[in-house]
């Protein structure tokens, strides 16, 4: 019998179902697990369930019988994935669920920022439409999204979708090249060039060693369009007390972050202190969340562990003996 152990459920919303596994199983799950829980709790399993819990070389190696760590998420930065090659644990993830989520998220930061959704809302409940004695007031520029310049950093599967939904709204969308890298063909716009002439910038990219502070102080000066920076990827790909000053010397007109460098951010963190400009929307990283998309992602961890069971492996970040 499969003994499945689920570290943070919590990680996934309540009115979320997760299915059982069509075979026979013991599975338990924990809405919490704090780092010095994860021994004693995955004690005897076959398989891991995380989503944020760190699953260390240290403590894996003190658990024998597990097999397969199904990781309910895409990243997979919680594992030690080396370890888990060494030694025969299988790892999976989570992929293409977020295909509408990610994109539509981008989209309403976008919108509320170039339109100034929340400086207007902010005016009406204290009052300033009556102020104004007639039928509006212009007291915030608005922008329309067509005709704009959006410079996108990632041609994955979001930063593709991102890219047809601009086409939608009549924007014109550039892929960046990679950062440092040229000759990458016709398809992408040098990345000094998507920094000086794009009116938003979206970031879609994973974070790695190469990526992270891609976007720091050089960049913000390179901008010459003061455009929209919006990051519903990683916080780190951003140098946030760089964007912070990019925003008081006005490099840029604004940023709609849903991701931060570190989640839950600390009381002091410079882009949570912003968090209250009008130019600012900080969301708490919720872009992937959609109901619709936790349940296929719900439904996809269960496919991979039902799949690996039954010796037909899906999703895998190795091979495994």
């Amino acid at each position: 019998m499969q003994r499945i152990v689920f570290l943070d459920r919590s990680t996934i919303a309540p009115q979320v179902r997760l299915r059982r596994p069509g075979f026979e199983h013991e599975l338990v799950e924990h809405q919490r697990t704090a780092p010095e829980e994860v021994v004693r709790r995955l004690d005897g399993a076959t398989i891991a369930i995380t989503n944020k819990v760190p699953l260390t070389a240290a403590m894996l190696e003190q658990l024998p019988r597990l097999r397969l760590i199904a990781v309910a998420a895409t990243g997979t930065d919680c594992v030690d994935k080396a370890w888990c090659a060494d030694h025969g644990v299988a790892v999976s993830n989570i992929r293409g669920y977020a295909v509408n989520t990610v994109p539509e998220h981008t989209f309403a930061l976008m919108l509320a920022l170039r339109r100034n959704l929340v400086a207007y809302r902010d005016d009406v409940l204290r009052g300033r439409w009556q102020e104004a004695g007639q039928f509006c007031f212009f007291d915030h520029a608005i922008h329309d999204l067509a005709g704009a310049r959006l410079g996108i950093i990632g041609d994955g599967v979001l930063g593709q979708r991102v890219a047809e939904i601009a086409r939608a709204f009549r924007m014109v969308p550039l892929f960046a090249a990679h950062k440092g890298v040229s000759g990458m063909g016709s398809l992408y716009t040098p990345w000094q060039e998507m920094l000086a002439t794009s009116d938003i910038i979206t970031l879609h990219a994973p974070l790695t060693a190469a990526t992270r502070g891609m976007i720091a102080r050089p960049e913000f000066e390179a901008m010459k369009r003061r455009p929209l920076i919006v990051n519903t990827a990683r916080g780190g790909l951003v140098d946030e007390a760089a964007l912070v000053q990019a925003l008081d010397a006005g490099q840029i007109s604004g940023a709609g972050f849903d991701v931060v460098t570190s989640e839950p951010p600390e009381p002091d963190n410079v882009l949570l202190r912003a968090a209250g400009r009008h130019n600012v929307i900080l969301t708490p990283h919720v872009a992937w969340a959609s109901d619709e998309a936790q349940q296929a992602l719900a439904d996809q961890l269960m496919d991979n562990i039902e799949g690996f069971v039954a010796g037909r492996p899906r999703h895998l970040l190795q091979r495994v003996s």
